[in-house]
This record gives structure tokens, sequence and C-alpha cells, in this order.
């Protein structure tokens, strides 16, 4: 199903940004907003994909899923799996972070919890998702529990000054140094 209202994606590219998805994000969203993806075949795909984008001069979103987490190793309860995928998630960093722009930022989340040591069931879990930001101009700041992904989106909408109505309360003021 199309998302029920306009996301980032679509503000993004209606602002004249280039919206690129890597992995599934482009059937997440029905391909509404998308402006080139490339599907991947699993976490190591998307993180050599991704990397790929880095290299290139687009001037917008890379949106990236590295569906092995939940696949692979949270619906599995495989604890062993899940931490060695972190593990080489850690190492790829290390050498992706290297190749961001000065004003580049990398925003790590996930869509829901998938706790591989959740044995209750092999469902999505109840506990909150991650929030990394990381840039040249981001302050090192906790900024606490935030209500819903539209945060997210609302903020990358600001900070690439993309214009239109969107869900959600920026925290940019928040994290720019």
């Amino acid at each position: 199903l199309s998302p029920p209202s306009p996301t980032i994606l679509d503000k993004a590219k209606e602002n004249g940004f280039d919206v690129i998805s890597v992995g599934k994000i482009y059937d997440i969203f029905v391909g509404n907003g998308i402006t080139e993806h490339v599907f991947t075949s699993g976490n190591a795909d998307g993180m050599a994909k991704t990397a790929v984008f880095a290299d290139k001069d687009f001037n917008g979103v890379c949106f990236t899923n590295l569906v092995d987490f939940d696949m692979l190793y949270g619906h599995r309860n495989n604890i062993d799996g899940y931490a060695g995928a972190i593990t080489e998630f850690d190492k790829w960093l290390g050498e992706f972070i290297p190749k961001l722009k000065e004003d580049d930022i990398l925003i790590i989340t996930a869509d829901h919890g998938c706790d591989p040591g959740y044995t209750v069931s092999t469902d999505h879990s109840r506990e909150y998702v991650p929030l990394i930001i990381y840039g040249k101009n981001i302050s090192p700041v906790n900024c606490g529990t935030k209500d819903g992904f539209c945060v997210i989106g609302k903020t990358v909408c600001d900070y690439l000054g993309a214009k239109g109505e969107i869900d959600g309360e920026s925290m940019l003021s928040e994290i720019m140094q």
C-alpha cells in the first residue's frame, strides 16, 4: 500500500533532491518519492551499494535498509548471527564514515524492535529503536526518547530545506553545532 500521506521521500523529490533507495526501501514506499533505486541480496550487498553512492556526487537522501538484521537474525532468534552482523556493520561503518562530506549526515535507526533474544515469539519485539545521528556539524547530544519516526522525517526535511508540510517535530536545532 502507498503511504497514507506524503513522506520525506516525496517532499525531497518535489524539492528537486535525489532520493536514492538501497534494498527494500523501494518496496516499502511502493516507489513513491524515489528517484533511483537498487535492490540488494543482503546486508553486505546493501553496505557495498551504499558506499558506491557515497562516492557519487548526489544532493539529497540515500535511504538504505539492511534487511538481514530483521529477516535472518531478529525473527529467527539468532543471537550469534545478529552479533556477527553488528560486528560486520561496525567494521563497514569505520570505512564508511570517512567518505562523508562536510555537510553529510548519517542517521542509523531501525523500523521496529527485533531483539534476537526475545524468546516469547519470533515477531517484532517492543523495545525502543536506536537513533544515532552523526556528521561533522552534528553536536554529540542525547536528545532523549522521541515520539515516532516522523521526527526523523521532519528533521531531514528541515536539514535539506525541503519545503512542504510533513508530520513531526524537527530536532534539527537540538543536533546542529
